[in-house]
């Protein structure tokens, strides 16, 4: 069905262009309604999934209207130059197509280099070595809603805003809150009071975004898209859509990897006082866990559950999950 309607309003466009160039009629209302429209439908087929205008802020209108005004000034160039039998639809025809190509060309200044180039603030920048980058957009998906971390970390100002929360996750949430699995049931009601208190805090913008992708259900499918149109950035906890969005060229913040790089340094040959909670599944091992979570096994340490015991550090090993320390008790 999209595809048609772009068949349509492309073929609408052409009739409309034709009639707004070769009508001999002198009627210039018909004349100047017919090129508004070919370069309203244009923008809507070509230009409408692009986001030709992505944020309407100051600086972006700025740039777009320098370049429509470049363009049009060309425009006027080339028509004394090149039109000479007195045509009246050529030159408005060579106008808008010169207006909207110097209206892309101003999208394309402001994504990159910007005003800033001229000491001004395009965007907010961050200045590091001599490179510019501008402040991305943070698209939260379920699993990150869901795990509530989000909320501390917004509170430390190490992620700035604003958070994007698109409808199609907010929908997702809300399934699994109605599921009749108590289990999933919990999870999404957790999610919602996560995104209740996330706003209530007001410690960073939450924006609710309501684009969406019809051509697929897949909620991790319609964020990459998202991310690609908008150049955002992708904040969650799993792995798998890390992996894919990774493939695709998006950019992915994920909390688990910031965990496992926020988790103290422990050397071999440390001592640690640990609480032996358990058996491990090796004959006589222990285990236990530092206060982020990260597991010690206890070597000959089984017969120590319940107890509280110093141990030595002998080797650490990086998993997916995390780290697992090694240790032996220290007599």
């Amino acid at each position: 069905m999209k595809h048609a309607l772009n068949v349509l309003a492309s073929i609408l466009a052409g009739l409309a262009s034709s009639y707004f160039i070769f009508s001999d009629t002198n009627d210039v209302v018909f004349s100047v309604a017919g090129g508004t429209i070919a370069f309203v439908v244009f923008l809507v087929v070509f230009y409408g999934e692009k986001k030709l205008f992505p944020e309407w802020k100051g600086d972006l209108l700025f740039c777009i209207g320098v370049g429509a005004l470049v363009g049009v000034i060309l425009s006027f160039l080339v028509v004394k130059l090149f039109v000479t039998d007195g045509s009246r639809g050529i030159p408005v025809l060579v106008t808008l197509i010169l207006g909207l190509l110097g209206s892309r060309a101003g999208v394309a200044f402001y994504k990159h280099p910007g005003l800033a180039i001229f000491g001004g603030g395009a965007k907010d920048l961050t200045f590091a070595e001599g490179a510019i980058e501008d402040v991305r957009d943070k698209i939260l998906d379920t699993s990150v809603v869901i795990d509530g971390r989000i909320l501390d970390i917004a509170d430390t100002h190490f992620i700035d805003g604003p958070l994007i929360l698109p409808n199609f996750v907010l929908r997702e949430i809300q399934l699994i809150s109605d599921s009749s699995d108590p289990i999933k049931r919990a999870r999404g009601r957790r999610g919602l009071d996560m995104l209740n208190k996330l706003q209530r805090k007001g410690s960073i913008e939450v924006k609710i975004t309501y684009a969406d992708y019809s051509d697929t259900r897949e909620v991790d499918a319609k964020l990459i898209k998202l991310a690609i149109d908008t150049g955002g950035k992708i904040v969650t906890n799993d792995f798998n859509l890390n992996k894919v969005a990774e493939l695709q060229g998006v950019k992915v913040l994920n909390l688990n990897n910031l965990a496992n790089a926020l988790k103290p340094v422990v050397l071999p040959g440390e001592e640690l006082n640990i609480s032996v909670i358990k058996e491990g599944k090796d004959e006589n091992q222990g285990i236990g866990y530092l206060e982020d979570g990260t597991m010690v096994v206890i070597e000959n340490g089984g017969y120590l559950v319940g107890k509280e015991v110093k141990v030595v550090v002998t080797s650490i090993i990086q998993t997916n999950a995390g780290k697992m320390i090694f240790t032996k008790v220290n007599k």
